[in-house]
């Protein structure tokens, strides 16, 4: 695996598609800055938050082709692409089958029937589904309200509980009138009144079997019933032989995109047994990533587990400790907290465990998703992390909290520049103690540009709409005129920089050292090659000095 710097983006997000996204990487503009593309999985067919809810891995068709990532092989690029270990989408073909044949399907036990998961322990509610025992649900965390289960109703009329963490969505299509009389044996006239008040009532979100339609209301009921909808992601049944089928062929489609890294996106959540939390149980989680782990190797493939969980929990030493690529969500935090109190302690303090640990990392300042918060805990003092969300809620950013606790936060959606007060001399600082931090550092395509809040998308964005504040589409104007931007061209150059210095390396000798209160000083060698990097916190100043293969190379602001 390369260790040079890596683009990250929505297929779409630099000009509609993939191969806009390859023609801008083989600009000269901003050729030799990125050796590796994390294409976020919009990329595949998929329906729901923005690519991870998966219905195929295929290529979408609106957004990509062979042809764009044959470019970016040529170009030498080599991806990073994402696996989504915990769920497929409801559209996948697999529920599908579920859908229409019920029992006889062969991916009936694909996803998690949740009744017979939970069979001998717990209770059977009159809803039809089973209400486990409170001890055995004690210490589970459960991404929303509730249960996290989907009835679906089965070609013989009765509702199966299916285990779903995720998002769902149950829809109910009216009937117009010729439908009711054909389904009921009704005279236009009272078919046509009917059409209509089911409709009313389904704006209103009244239930089916709730609705008020006189003596036709059973009927009524059940023929909605058997027209219903879903939207959502299903959890898989890791205990199903064909759930492993699937992983393995996704990672032959994966490898055979050009991936060198494969994200995996919720796998904490995958592996569930009765009496045990289903996040990270152990040693269920442990032994679910080696199986995968099996896999991927033989085909070249490098796992980057994703998980979001705070320094204290030691969860991302578990994942070191076993030889896994680590994704540092740390960093984005302690760097907005060195540079806005000037004071590094902290910062060095993780570069040195980093060293010390010899951890494999893709490091990062923005992303898709919001600034991580929950994650400095025990790494940072609480009080401390709470100025630093106000801070960057002070500045446009949006707080998502779990469950609405405020105790329990997660992220601050908000762009890297917004989060830094829309100071360019902050942006550059930050990027350049990102790019001599330990780790494959990973640039976000908003911060390149240093890209501002969204607040117009957040409100349209709907209930979701706080993600949207950091994941603004660019058209091709707005890219070039981005690429002219001062403080794009600087990153660039000190993007290429890097890639051109052969003195990091996980194996290079590295010193993180802090002359005084205000500043540090960033040293790497290997074989004759070093790279330096002095930093005044307090001045917002920096000189990066390097030996690249065009010669000894210096560069600050």
């Amino acid at each position: 695996m390369n260790n040079g710097a890596m683009l990250n983006a929505y297929p779409d997000s630099l000009g509609g598609t993939l191969g806009q996204c390859a023609q801008l990487l083989d600009d000269p503009a901003l050729r030799g800055a990125f050796h590796s593309f994390y294409i976020l999985p919009s990329l595949f067919d998929t329906d729901l938050d923005r690519g991870f809810s998966v219905i195929s891995y295929n290529l979408n068709q609106l957004l990509a082709t062979e042809e764009d990532l044959e470019h970016l092989r040529r170009m030498g690029v080599d991806l990073k692409l994402d696996f989504v270990l915990n769920h497929l989408s409801v559209l996948s073909p697999q529920f599908q089958d579920v859908i229409k044949n019920g029992d006889s399907s062969p991916y009936r036990d694909f996803f998690i029937d949740w009744n017979r998961f939970w069979e001998g322990h717990g209770t059977m509610t009159e809803e039809g589904f089973i209400q486990p025992d409170p001890a055995l649900i004690r210490d589970m965390f459960f991404r929303k309200p509730g249960l996290p289960i989907l009835m679906v109703r089965f070609p013989d009329g009765r509702d199966e509980p299916y285990w779903n963490t995720f998002y769902q969505e149950v829809r109910y299509r009216a009937p117009d009138a010729q439908e009711l009389m054909e389904a009921l044996g009704l005279q236009y006239g009272e078919a046509a009144l009917l059409a209509g008040k089911i409709a009313q009532q389904l704006q209103e979100g009244i239930p089916p079997a709730q609705m008020a339609l006189g003596r036709q209301q059973e009927r009524i009921a059940a023929l909605l019933e058997s027209r219903r909808r879903y939207l959502g992601q299903m959890d898989l049944n890791l205990r199903s032989p064909l759930v492993w089928e699937f992983y393995e062929n996704t990672l032959d489609q994966l490898r055979e995109y050009g991936a060198s890294i494969v994200r995996l996106d919720a796998f904490a959540y995958a592996p569930k047994t009765v009496g045990k939390r289903n996040f990270l149980n152990e040693p269920d989680t442990w032994d679910m990533l080696e199986q995968v782990r099996r896999l991927a190797q033989p085909r070249g493939l490098t796992l980057l587990p994703e998980i979001h969980d705070s320094y204290a929990s030691g969860s991302y030493r578990t994942l070191c400790d076993k030889g896994y690529m680590l994704y540092d969500f740390f960093l984005p935090g302690l760097v907005i907290d060195a540079i806005e109190n000037a004071d590094s302690t902290t910062l060095l303090r993780w570069a040195r465990e980093l060293r010390e640990r010899k951890v494999q990392t893709v490091n990062m300042l923005g992303c898709h998703d919001g600034i991580p918060m929950l994650d400095l805990k025990g790494l940072v003092p609480e009080e401390r992390i709470q100025v630093l969300i106000d801070l960057i809620v002070s500045r446009g950013g949006l707080i998502k909290n779990l469950h609405g606790q405020k105790n329990m936060y997660y992220q601050v959606n908000s762009t890297y520049f917004s989060a830094l007060g829309c100071d360019e001399r902050k942006l550059l600082l930050a990027r350049a103690l990102q790019l001599f931090m330990p780790g494959k550092p990973q640039v976000w395509y908003l911060d390149l540009f240093a890209g501002k809040n969204d607040l117009q998308a957040v409100r349209q964005g709907g209930p979701a709409g706080h993600k949207e504040i950091n994941r603004t589409n660019l058209t091709r104007e707005d890219v070039r005129e981005a690429l002219a931007k001062p403080v794009t061209a600087l990153q660039v150059r000190m993007l290429r920089m890097r890639n051109q210095c052969p003195a990091f390396d996980l194996d290079a000798h590295a010193e993180f050292e802090q002359p005084d209160a205000h500043s540090l000083r960033m040293t790497w060698q290997k074989d004759g090659a070093t790279a330096l990097l002095e930093a005044d916190l307090a001045k917002l100043r920096f000189v990066m000095r390097m030996d690249t293969t065009e010669g000894l190379m210096e560069l600050g602001n």
